[in-house]
């Protein structure tokens, strides 16, 4: 059985493996709770099986960060949207609390927003509607997903005060 120690350090590895270096978030995570920097990892790595595009992933966890005003994955998240082509006015107008120009973010950034400022309380209405612009039960779901994943690092950089890393600024 692994100790602590060995498990944050192959947690840092893994990180480490997959990213080309060690975000600060998980270095906070690994070394208080090696559990919840596992946890956030797996569900990270799950949630790339979801049906939304990178692009769309990125506006809807920029549109999370941004309602839970998290200085440090609005930023990591800034990097990562330019880094799969999501333009950087979009980016702007989501951390600004706009809606997208583009039509599919607009419709994904408004159900994100919708379904926090709900706290998930999504009505038959609210369903329909949001059906009507193109976002299926399971993208709703996967919105719900990813909203879990980012309260996680939200709340344990606002915890920590996580330095923002010199790869995001």
């Amino acid at each position: 059985m692994e100790t602590t120690t060995q498990q944050a350090q192959h947690i840092l590895d893994t990180v480490q493996q997959k990213y080309g270096f060690v975000p600060n978030l998980y270095r906070e995570m690994a070394a208080h709770s090696p559990a919840v920097a596992e946890v956030y990892l797996q569900a990270n790595e799950a949630a790339d099986g979801i049906s939304l595009t990178p692009q769309e992933t990125q506006a809807v966890i920029l549109a999370v960060s941004a309602y839970n005003d998290c200085h440090y994955c609005t930023k990591a998240h800034r990097t990562v949207g330019k880094m799969v082509g999501l333009p950087e006015d979009e980016i702007d107008a989501i951390l600004g609390g706009d809606l997208p120009r583009d039509e599919r973010l607009r419709s994904l950034v408004h159900a994100t927003r919708l379904t926090l400022d709900k706290r998930g309380w999504l009505s038959d209405e609210d369903l329909e509607a949001l059906a009507s612009r193109g976002i299926s039960r399971g993208q709703v779901y996967e919105i719900v997903a990813l909203i879990g994943i980012k309260t996680i690092s939200n709340y344990v950089n606002h915890i920590a005060h996580t330095e923002v890393d010199p790869q995001f600024k």
